[in-house]
């Protein structure tokens, strides 16, 4: 079944007449009216009634016109998705990032897109499991670990792992806490699987420190509702919420504790340069929206 014969029947079926289609469609009238026959004994169907010289939709025609239209459509958006991929333009974006980054990062970057940007969608994967997305079928995983060398990526941002507390927390008057001070508070964290847990672990274990309590949960905003109700201070990356004030989190003789996010991109993917221009976008916004990053 031709996607051309379909348009002679499309453009018969609108003109009302063959020599009119046949005007539109640029072809000959006899050829015109031999193809259509052609098709309609190919599909066992009167799809015209003719009388008087001119073609009127039979009832099997009328009912066949909108599938035949459908088809249509379906090839032209097609041939133009075939036609952007070869001339390496995006016209999906998936992207893989933790629940965090896609709340606080991700999802308010989305919100700057306009009609001529890709259609984007989101995975929930963070760390090795978003690499795994690119293997896929992602476009753009945004990760916080060092991305292996077999990547392209860019580095977006450096952001602060933060101390949350209340608002009436004596630390409310600071900007900063040492990792020794926040060691002997009850501490909100996320599980191990989370890179913010590890992190704060590893200085722990530096500092060969171990905290006075710690309270689990699977969700960086459970864990600021937490605070909120006085379980402790949490310690997450994503930004404040239920008025709880923000700390640095400090290191003697290191910088603060902080997460650096990498967009990440399979060099061989047909459109690696309109990857790379999202991550540049992507990274003009980190740093706009944490202007110390």
């Amino acid at each position: 079944m031709e996607l051309r014969i379909m348009r002679y029947f499309v453009a018969v079926a609108e003109a009302g007449s063959v020599s009119e289609a046949a005007r539109r469609v640029h072809v000959t009238q006899p050829a015109l009216s031999r193809q259509l026959r052609a098709w309609e004994r190919e599909l066992r169907l009167t799809l015209f009634d003719r009388r008087d010289g001119r073609l009127e939709l039979s009832a099997a025609g009328r009912e066949f016109l909108p599938v035949v239209r459908d088809v249509l459509q379906r090839a032209d958006a097609a041939r133009a998705a075939a036609e952007s991929l070869a001339a390496g333009r995006l016209v999906n974006l998936a992207i893989a990032a933790s629940p965090t980054t896609l709340t606080d990062v991700i999802a308010p970057f989305l919100a700057t897109f306009g009609p001529d940007d890709p259609m984007p969608t989101v995975q929930e994967a963070g760390g090795q499991a978003a690499l795994d997305r690119l293997e896929r079928g992602a476009d753009l995983a945004v990760i916080t670990q060092r991305p292996p060398d077999s990547w392209s990526s860019r580095t977006l941002a450096v952001l602060p792992l933060w101390a949350y507390v209340p608002p009436e927390h004596p630390w409310t008057a600071r900007d900063s806490v040492s990792l020794d001070e926040l060691a002997e508070q009850p501490l909100v964290v996320l599980d191990p699987t989370f890179g913010p847990r590890r992190l704060l672990d590893q200085a722990l274990a530096d500092r060969r420190l171990a905290p006075a309590e710690l309270v689990e949960c699977g969700n960086a905003q459970v864990a600021q509702a937490l605070t909120a109700a006085g379980r402790g201070v949490a310690v997450v990356s994503d930004d404040p919420r239920f008025d709880l004030h923000p700390l640095r989190i400090n290191r003697p003789g290191h910088d603060d504790l902080s997460i650096t996010l990498h967009a990440v991109w399979n060099p061989a993917h047909h459109a690696a340069v309109a990857l790379s221009d999202v991550a540049d976008r992507l990274r003009a916004f980190c740093h706009a929206r944490y202007p110390q990053s």
